[in-house]
């Protein structure tokens, strides 16, 4: 985990392009939304696969991470609305939500 948080750092901390936005918004929610729910679907898909339970968090949360990047890596393009780190950081509180609330299901 601390590989994919340094090389994102690393690869997107020079963006030319950025977003202008606020903290709060309507696409705010829907990332915290769709991060929560693609952790907890990882999570319970790397449970199906017969990893124990800390691994399938791990998985779930990686895997909602991972395409929470992609996602801003895909607007940062020129023609895209720009990296934002306010939506990369909902992402990350949605997949942190989704991967506890999996997590609390399991007990």
């Amino acid at each position: 985990m601390r590989i994919l948080i340094l090389g994102c750092i690393c690869l997107c901390s020079g963006c030319a392009h950025t977003a202008n936005d606020s903290w709060t918004g309507k696409d705010k929610a829907e990332h915290f939304i769709a991060s929560a729910a693609l952790a907890a679907a990882g999570s319970e898909f790397a449970q199906h696969q017969h990893l124990n339970t800390r691994q399938s968090a791990t998985y779930g949360l990686m895997f909602s991470v991972s395409l929470g990047a992609a996602k801003e890596g895909w607007d940062s393009r020129p023609s895209g609305s720009g990296w934002s780190w306010k939506d990369f950081s909902w992402d990350i509180a949605g997949a942190a939500t989704g991967m506890a609330l999996w997590n609390l299901s399991q007990n």
